[in-house]
């Protein structure tokens, strides 16, 4: 068995008590960043002494340790980019004109027809290795961009594919309400899913179903039935909610019992306390807002009321074609007013949870998987040294799947 000890670190990020499954933000304090050092063993943290002998030794002196990083919102696998439509938007054109003028979802939908699937898997592949860079160890991929039952499918088996030939775990996501395709509306689409969801459901290892729900693509009513298919199949509901407007699909989500619900710029104040007195995530998506200079989610109030909170890079070619977390946590930091620590639960522990994941991955405890990103400085520099990468030395599953050229020194 291989071992690995990350010994001097300045800084152990550390939950004070094992075998949370999270951690409401308003305790986000509860976790522990004093110095130390840490064991792997195998495929598992073995514990937080590491003075013996060991197959590789990492001089963690000046540095944090911290868990893998953990992007629970992407739309990967995707084909092409959508660069044309942000300087349009930089010239004051709204989304949802883009989108009814057939850009947005219906122009990525296109990119993925006209695309083979090794042209796919190359691009997400090589998004993967950038995002392994920056810290990510695991991440979730979406379908949504087939928009026809044939191509929903196709998506979940690409993403099933990408899961097998990339470094980091991940976990799929059928996002099969992302945009109303031609020669449906709502209604009809929503009977197609109905039908395709058994194929959808055997091309890959599907653990949740998503919605958007925006003026552009699906309704509340939708949201139901999609929750009743997700209850029906023992999946988790996730949902694209009051992104743009206040669509009242947050109180109907909680009801529903989703896992998530995402985005929330539009959020009222008065919605807050409802949303952090549940058991579902609030998910921010901060490149999003910034880049598609959106309303700001009131993340601050979350955090304060006790939410649980969770950050995502919300990776994809159009509103957000962002892959570092670290960018992520430094926007989150800036504009939600959050600490370092409560931006970091909200990308570790909190986002394994969202993904049933945060039983073996999200924090550093003693048997828990071997995911850890060792930083080249302390913690609350990742925001202020904002979009520079800090990660240093990437472990995955206990081994050393990343290090950054200078940073070869410490290690032996």
């Amino acid at each position: 068995m291989s071992t690995i000890a990350i010994t001097g670190a300045a800084q152990v990020l550390r939950p004070q008590a094992d075998g949370l499954s999270y951690l409401r933000h308003d305790c986000a304090d509860e976790q522990l960043a004093g110095p130390g050092s840490l064991l792997i063993e195998g495929e598992t943290i073995a514990g937080f002494e590491a003075s013996g002998a060991a197959d590789v030794r990492i001089d963690a002196t000046g540095c944090a340790v911290i868990p893998g990083l953990v992007d629970c919102h992407t739309h990967l696998p995707f084909a092409g980019w959508r660069e044309r439509e942000y300087e349009l938007k930089i010239a004051g054109e709204s989304y949802e004109t883009i989108a009814r003028a057939g850009g947005g979802i219906r122009s990525s939908a296109r990119s993925l027809a006209e695309s083979t699937d090794e042209r796919v898997l190359e691009q997400a592949q090589g998004l993967a290795r950038e995002m392994l860079a920056h810290g990510t160890t695991t991440f979730e991929c979406k379908s949504g961009y087939g928009l026809s039952p044939e191509g929903e499918v196709r998506s979940v088996a690409l993403a099933a594919t990408l899961r097998e030939s990339v470094t980091q775990a991940t976990r799929s996501t059928a996002l099969l309400a992302h945009a109303v395709p031609e020669g449906y509306d709502r209604s009809s689409w929503m009977d197609e899913v109905a039908k395709m969801l058994p194929a959808v459901l055997a091309a890959g290892d599907v653990s949740a179903l998503d919605i958007y729900v925006e003026s552009v693509a699906f309704s509340n009513d939708d949201l139901r039935r999609i929750g009743e298919l997700a209850a029906e199949h023992g999946l988790d509901l996730r949902a694209h909610v009051e992104q743009f407007n206040w669509n009242g699909s947050v109180p109907v989500a909680i009801e529903l019992g989703a896992r998530s619900v995402d985005h929330l710029a539009c959020l009222p104040d008065d919605r807050v306390a409802e949303l952090a007195e549940s058991e579902t995530a609030a998910v921010l998506l901060p490149g999003a807002e910034f880049l598609g200079d959106e309303r700001l989610a009131p993340g601050r109030a979350l955090a304060d009321a006790g939410a649980i909170c969770v950050l995502g890079s919300d990776l994809n070619p159009g509103t957000s074609p962002v892959l570092s977390l670290p960018l992520v946590i430094g926007l989150a930091v800036r504009r939600y007013r959050w600490s370092a620590l409560e931006a970091l639960l909200a990308c570790t522990l909190n986002a394994a949870w969202v993904l049933r994941m945060s039983d073996t991955i999200g924090s550093l405890e003693a048997g828990k998987r071997a995911d850890v990103v060792v930083l080249d400085g302390p913690i609350e520099r990742i925001a202020y040294q904002f979009g520079r990468n800090p990660v240093a030395a990437v472990i995955v599953g206990g081994q050393l799947a990343y290090v950054r050229p200078d940073f070869v020194r410490s290690v032996r």
